[in-house]
């Protein structure tokens, strides 16, 4: 069976020219700094972003972890988002790899109340540990995908820095946000002091994320990634994939959006329940079951017996994404044996 999958936008498969590209790549040894492919694909990176130096990294969970500790000291305090990935989904690594205390503060909507963000900072003292970072994830929330606008990034930014904090962002989904913003991601992310985006997800690179930021930013998180494993070889054949990636694909996200928007108009029809449109923002549709009669683990497993692949998040509930590789006939077709299966 033909499997059409929604559960994630890291199904994606690469492109045609992706692979020609990745066969064709001239590379070198990335560690000892002489793969060409790679420093370009960093340079590029930089450039799209208006900041320094970039770094390619296996994985946005590397890269996350990379960069938190590279910019802090052990025993910091961190302040992350209660659902964020960073603080729920990377395996504890923030205390393990970082050895830093994560404080966990509600974010509604991807957004910190600024008064709660300013009281969360300890004034520092002898008993206190230094609240050294806040970690900020745009799009936020891997089951809504909740964009935060650059003045929002821009407030955060102004009281992080001025208690000496710096600002880092989880931008995974950085260029949904910027698509669903109608803003480019250098405009976006200028208030930032460092930021990881991932290649493998929306831009359908088979692997590769980026981080960014200053050259001495950068620099350390050279030395943190080779002492964490991720030092490559001749990498310049994946970070072919990813230029590809950012010379491509891009200018294809709002498809995705396009066909967020009718899945989810299309749900709203079979049950006005099902999801909540204003909080269909980018490529991400969040559905509820509790009213309609139905558990979201029945659905799922209806689901994929006729060619249908979505996540379950919990008993009730369950997430949809669209991406490179999912159609409009998908949509529908997916939304025709959803009606089947609620009896609608």
């Amino acid at each position: 069976m033909v499997y059409r999958d929604f559960r994630s936008d890291t199904v994606t498969q690469p492109t045609q020219a992706m692979r020609v590209a990745m066969m064709e790549a001239v590379v070198g040894d990335d560690i000892l700094g002489e793969d060409p492919t790679v420093q370009e694909l960093e340079a590029t990176t930089a450039a799209m972003f208006g900041k320094e130096a970039a770094l390619f990294v296996i994985s946005g969970t590397m890269g996350n972890q990379v960069a938190v500790m590279t910019l802090t000291q052990l025993g910091d305090e961190i302040i992350v988002g209660a659902d964020s990935h960073m603080y729920n989904l990377e395996v504890g690594g923030l205390a393990g790899l970082s050895g830093v205390q994560a404080r966990p503060l509600a974010a509604e909507r991807g957004r910190f109340d600024l008064d709660k963000f300013r009281q969360t900072i300890r004034p520092r003292g002898v008993q206190s540990p230094v609240t050294r970072l806040v970690c900020l994830e745009n799009t936020y929330n891997l089951n809504y995908g909740f964009a935060l606008p650059q003045s929002y990034l821009a407030e955060i930014a102004t009281i992080a820095h001025e208690h000496e904090m710096q600002v880092y962002l989880d931008g995974a989904r950085i260029f949904n946000a910027s698509v669903a913003l109608g803003t480019n991601v250098q405009a976006l992310c200028q208030d930032v002091d460092a930021l990881m985006f991932c290649l493998s997800k929306g831009l359908s690179a088979p692997i590769g994320s980026m981080l960014v930021g200053s050259k001495a930013f950068i620099d350390r998180a050279r030395w943190v990634r080779q002492r964490v494993g991720g030092g490559m070889r001749q990498a310049g054949h994946m970070a072919a994939a990813g230029l590809v990636a950012l010379r491509t694909m891009v200018d294809r996200i709002p498809e995705d959006h396009q066909l967020a928007q009718r899945l989810a108009h299309g749900l709203t029809a079979i049950d006005p329940t099902l999801v909540e449109i204003d909080k269909t923002e980018t490529n991400i549709v969040h559905l509820h079951f509790s009213s309609v009669g139905k558990s979201a683990t029945e659905v799922v497993d209806r689901l994929l017996e006729q060619g249908f692949k979505i996540k379950l998040i919990v008993p009730d509930d369950c997430r949809m994404i669209t991406h490179y590789g999912i159609t409009a006939a998908d949509v529908d077709e997916a939304l025709l044996a959803i009606r089947e299966i609620l009896g609608r």
